[in-house]
């Protein structure tokens, strides 16, 4: 008999040419998203080039993460997830963001790289919601360990620049026009090497009423207040950990010590690759909800502790942050994979977008936070607030698993 896809959906297995498909897509989106921590790698430097005082290198992060909301918000109420093929709205994406972010060589002051910053976050919001769709095309019942994958490939290309910035020897003229490369290579890959899967989604007219109705649903609602509570850690240990390896290195008496936390940090980010296959796994085999709860719990109490070891031996540090990097992302992707398998189909890209769009909005004040707390009372303190989300994740995850006791399904 022919291996249609409807014969590999009967013998409850996905069709074939999907792991490829999978290949095209997550190797696109690991090239695409390098941009989005390309100054926030670079931040010593940029504080010297343009002399920042305390708090404006914060916004060298935080402008992209509201550039990348504001993109979202803008995608979601016009359905633009929906409606424009998603490889297509990928290399769009790409190449702006690339521009964008280019550009910085040429900005004359902070203000200017700020604003390039936004532009690059609003841009990168049609590359990392439309990949996730794309993927959705080619599996039903690997989707957890497929959408796992796609998220390990955006940690990787969140790590990248901090391995461009070591091996470049901190010259951070050469980590964005490194990352611009890469990132207009990865919109290429989707456009031209990609294809979608044999399970589309229906094509969704305008209706910006769904932007918010997408919440109705109580799973989709609790299922994005995990992704919440996960998203109040996430960008904000991405973000300053490097700072915080810097400053243990040099606590410690380590030569070279912006270097060495360049690849300490790129190890430490760069963990959550493997983290997402394995959450992924987890939540296809034991439940969602209760792979995320398990996550969840293992970040928090590494953000727990981590701050308060400065003086713990480094290689014990690194470590800790390791193991931190690994599950602080691990959960990713169980919460969008819930959201295609309960949103109304037609509107799963609109859901994806809002749910990122919200998400990334609370990452604004985790970021800008943790270095003022760090000045004031350590990096012990600042780091624990960060576990204050995972708490708040793992209460909506036990609250989904008993609406789910009474059936069988992906959410555990």
């Amino acid at each position: 008999m022919p291996d249609t896809p409807e014969h590999t959906t009967a013998l409850n297995r996905d069709p074939a040419g999907c792991w490829w498909g999978l290949a095209v897509l997550a190797a696109a989106t690991l090239l695409a998203m390098t941009t989005w921590f390309s100054a926030t790698a670079v931040v010593p430097q940029l504080v010297q080039h343009w002399s920042l005082v305390d708090g404006q290198a914060a916004w060298l992060t935080i402008a992209v993460q509201l550039g990348f909301v504001a993109g979202a918000l803008g995608s979601a109420l016009l359905n633009l997830a929906d409606r424009i093929a998603p490889r297509r709205l990928m290399l769009l994406g790409a190449l702006l963001a690339a521009l964008a972010n280019g550009l910085l060589l040429l900005a004359p002051d902070f203000p200017s790289a700020i604003l390039l910053r936004a532009i690059t976050g609003a841009c990168l919001a049609a590359v990392y919601p439309p990949a996730m769709k794309a993927m959705a095309t080619w599996f039903r019942f690997k989707r957890g360990t497929a959408l796992g994958i796609m998220v390990g490939a955006i940690t990787l290309g969140s790590a990248a620049p901090h391995l461009v910035n070591g091996l470049g020897g901190l010259e951070w003229q050469r980590v964005i026009v490194i990352t611009s490369l890469l990132t207009l290579t990865g919109g290429l890959v989707a456009e031209l090497l990609g294809r979608d899967g044999p399970f589309p989604f229906p094509r969704a007219p305008f209706d910006p009423r769904k932007a918010w109705q997408v919440f109705s649903d109580r799973k989709v609602l609790l299922a994005s207040l995990g992704y919440f509570g996960h998203m109040w850690e996430l960008y904000a240990m991405w973000a300053w950990f490097s700072v915080f390896f810097a400053s243990t290195l040099v606590l410690h008496g380590v030569e070279d010590a912006g270097r060495w936390a360049a690849f300490g940090t790129f190890a430490v980010i760069g963990a959550g690759a493997a983290g997402c296959l394995v959450g992924g796994l987890l939540g296809d085999h034991w439940g969602r909800a209760r792979a995320t709860a398990l996550a969840m719990a293992f970040s928090g109490g590494c953000a727990l502790v981590i701050g308060f070891m400065q003086q713990a031996p480094v290689l014990l540090v690194l470590l800790v942050g390791i193991v931190w990097g690994f599950w602080v992302v691990a959960d990713s992707a169980q919460f969008s994979t819930l959201v295609t398998e309960v949103a109304e189909q037609s509107y799963v890209g609109t859901a994806l977008t809002l749910q990122l769009a919200i998400g990334f909005i609370l990452t604004v004040p985790t970021i800008w936070l943790i270095p003022l707390i760090q000045q004031a009372a350590g990096w012990g303190v600042a780091f624990s607030l960060l576990a204050l989300g995972p708490l708040a994740g793992i209460v909506a995850m036990r609250a989904l698993q008993r609406d789910c006791a009474q059936g069988v399904g992906a959410a555990g």
